[in-house]
């Protein structure tokens, strides 16, 4: 039987300091962490053209980016490097002096309390763009570990505050954990993409990273954008290797398994707004099809609503300025 007229829900919607009351989830600086593109050279900066705001920097420019980032109050930053030279093994992602490396020196040495996330894969670093040692055609998954365990121990050598291995090969968490406990570096966490699919949504990243695979596609390894349950399994053996976080990418067409994650484990959950998402709102808001704010802040609020715990976003500058106005 209906309650009507006695209760009228609109009544807590007639203003914004009512709307604001009552709101059940809020968005807020403290959630988001932004992704950046290093590159060699100096004083350079480079537009992503399918990601406009978004740019590839020199380390001298990145810094300056970092400072911009902390004083914003954004948490932290996750750095994707774009090596000089590449080749089959992806030499540069372990080297001590490689591009990342120098990236978050020179960012813990200026802003050492912004919180810097490396990713940890070879696709930027390999000639032939998979994330993994290719033989006869395919990625060879156990291999790969130890290729995987040598950038991440290069990383956290370099002052790096976060792990974040995004290849997908099996085993990786729990190897790079062991060998991370191992070398000194219990106290630094790993952020596994735990649930990653192989998405059209990442097509400007490739532009951005350089990481176009330069034969097939990455479906042998990456997921199937059809499961879900195969995401709880893939969770689940990353708590049981020892991940800290876990990771949904992307997000905007997969908030039922970022609910999913959350509601059956309690884990910190961290969910990437990746590039096409990105760029879907941009170029729409640029044709004057969709205002970027308001839809840009609809979509981050409905991953953190989902239960994502923070929100990797290329729009994270942007939504501190929108939220402070």
């Amino acid at each position: 039987m209906s309650t009507f007229p006695i209760y009228r829900p609109r009544r807590l919607r007639a203003n914004e300091n009512l709307r604001r009351l009552v709101r059940e989830t809020t968005l807020s600086v403290h959630d988001l962490i932004y992704p950046m593109f290093v590159v060699h050279g100096h004083n350079t900066a480079t537009e992503i053209s399918a990601m406009p705001g978004c740019y590839q920097y020199s380390v001298d420019l990145l810094v300056t980016a970092a400072k911009e980032l902390a004083a914003l109050g954004i948490p932290g930053t996750i750095l994707f490097g774009i090596p000089e030279v590449k080749d089959p093994l992806g030499s540069e992602a372990y080297a001590d002096d490689g591009i990342i490396q120098q990236a978050v020196r020179a960012i813990k040495d200026t802003v050492p309390d912004l919180l810097v996330m490396t990713d940890v894969c070879l696709c930027e670093y390999t000639d032939h763009g998979h994330c993994g040692i290719v033989e006869a055609g395919e990625v060879q998954n156990d291999p790969t570990l130890e290729l995987l365990v040598k950038e991440s121990i290069s990383h956290a050598r370099a002052g790096a505050d976060v792990i974040a291995p995004s290849d997908m090969m099996d085993g990786r968490v729990g190897a790079i954990r062991a060998a991370l406990d191992e070398s000194g570096y219990q106290n630094v966490p790993i952020m596994a993409y735990s649930a990653k699919y192989a998405s059209a949504f990442y097509g400007p990243f490739r532009e951005a990273a350089e990481s176009t695979p330069q034969f097939g596609d990455r479906r042998a390894y990456q997921m199937d954008s059809a499961n879900a349950e195969e995401a709880l399994r893939e969770v689940s053996l990353d708590i049981e290797e020892g991940a800290d976080i876990l990771m949904v990418k992307p997000a905007l067409a997969y908030l039922d398994v970022i609910q999913r994650v959350k509601t059956e484990f309690q884990v910190p959950v961290a969910a990437y707004n990746v590039s096409g998402e990105y760029a879907m709102i941009k170029a729409a808001a640029e044709n004057g099809w969709v205002d970027e704010k308001r839809v840009a802040l609809e979509v981050l609020t409905s991953i953190k609503r989902a239960g994502a715990d923070m929100i990797l976003t290329y729009f994270a500058k942007s939504v501190v300025e929108w939220l402070k106005n």
